[in-house]
């Protein structure tokens, strides 16, 4: 039976035509979806689970060849732990994450955004404070004067002792709720902030020096009794419980941005963001401990989208222009930019400070709380 040369030409060209476009389809979802994803797993600091649960943050992560799942400890407990195992660490600060990278060769650290810290408070109490000389208001900017602060704290001044309180006449002692120092990264910074401040504005070099200025520091953490391992806890209870539960508490500005920024009505017209003066950037360092985990680390420093989802939860990047966008969209009064910022002293003198405050809580029979099991476990992939 004899062909029609031209039905032939036709199929022929209607085969080529499918496999064409079969094959820009293909093309164009290898080109949306990115490489072939890996899976990772990390130790993170607490403060940065919610951001890896986002399912937006997945999704730009498996764009960019990842699957990242992680699990959370305590900063300092991250430089302790065996990371044998782990693509990764991510915690909360410079120290541990420098004693990660030394401990580890060929690994390589980054810093993908960073926060100031700050203390989440009320108005009544700012009013408190500025009447006692202690805080200051300036462009709607609360600045309270960590000097001042420890000289209150020097002399166990109680709230009812301040002239003129009559909004919260209580027995309690002034003091800054914080985390747990032996484990919690926001803690070992507002331990950074006052050891910078009881060293004559000096940052502590050594033992030494810590040894000199621990009769002021240890009061700061031992008087307040209970201090929980992780920066979600105090906040959160600033959040719920009030006024009467947490005056002050020590706490990462990207927190209570990230919060406000949210609108869903748990930052209250009477809450206000304070600001150490001086303060101290948490610097969130992450450290890749594999081929890929260091591919992952410049991902999440380079990636715009990325960054742009770090500035969502009122982490402060390289994109200056877009958290100060972000925040004036939301009508946040943050400071732009903030110049008296100090650094933390080196791993070994902050370490040896800490060390010290164990033994004194040891000293006091109360002994040391038992070790975290590991935290959250979190897999964005499966984020609701």
């Amino acid at each position: 039976m004899t062909q029609n040369p031209r039905r032939i030409a036709a199929v022929g060209l209607a085969i080529l035509l499918i496999i064409g476009v079969g094959y820009g389809i293909v093309s164009s979802a290898r080109d949306t979806l990115g490489p072939a994803a890996v899976t990772l797993h990390g130790l993170i600091g607490s403060e940065k689970a919610p951001f890896f649960a986002d399912p937006r943050v997945a999704g730009a992560l498996k764009r960019g060849g990842f699957v990242v799942n992680v699990s959370t400890k305590g900063s300092r407990q991250i430089a302790a732990a065996d990371l044998s195992k782990e693509d990764f660490a991510f915690p909360a600060g410079v120290p541990a994450a420098e004693k990660i990278r030394v401990d580890h060769a060929g690994s390589k650290a980054v810093v993908p955004f960073y926060t100031p810290m700050a203390i989440a408070t009320w108005k009544p109490i700012v009013d408190l404070l500025v009447s006692a000389g202690v805080a200051h208001v300036s462009a709607d900017i609360t600045t309270l004067n960590v000097d001042a602060y420890m000289k209150l704290v020097d002399k166990n001044t109680r709230w009812k002792d301040l002239p003129g309180n009559t909004t919260y006449p209580v027995n309690k002692s002034i003091l800054i709720t914080s985390t747990d120092v032996r484990k919690s990264n926001s803690a070992a910074m507002y331990l950074s902030l006052a050891s910078y401040v009881a060293n004559g504005d000096n940052i502590v070099e050594n033992d030494a020096e810590g040894a000199a200025i621990m009769a002021r520091l240890t009061p700061l953490f031992l008087r307040q009794g209970f201090q929980a391992s992780s920066t979600e806890e105090p906040f959160d209870d600033y959040l719920v419980q009030g006024i009467g539960k947490s005056p002050m508490v020590m706490i990462y500005e990207s927190q209570f941005i990230q919060r406000a920024a949210a609108a869903d009505g748990s930052i209250t017209k009477d809450m206000v963001l304070m600001y150490p003066d001086p303060t101290i950037f948490s610097k969130h360092t992450y450290v890749g401990l594999t081929p890929n985990g260091i591919r992952l680390g410049d991902f999440l420093s380079a990636d715009p989208e990325m960054r742009s989802l770090a500035t969502e939860y009122g982490f402060r990047t390289t994109d200056t222009a877009a958290f100060t966008t972000f925040v004036a969209n939301h009508k946040l009064s943050v400071p732009a930019s903030i110049i008296d910022v100090i650094e933390s002293p080196t791993y070994e003198a902050l370490e040896a400070m800490i060390t010290r405050i164990e033994a004194a809580y040891a000293s006091q029979g109360g002994g040391l709380p038992a070790p975290s099991t590991g935290g959250l476990s979190v897999s964005p992939s499966a984020a609701p």
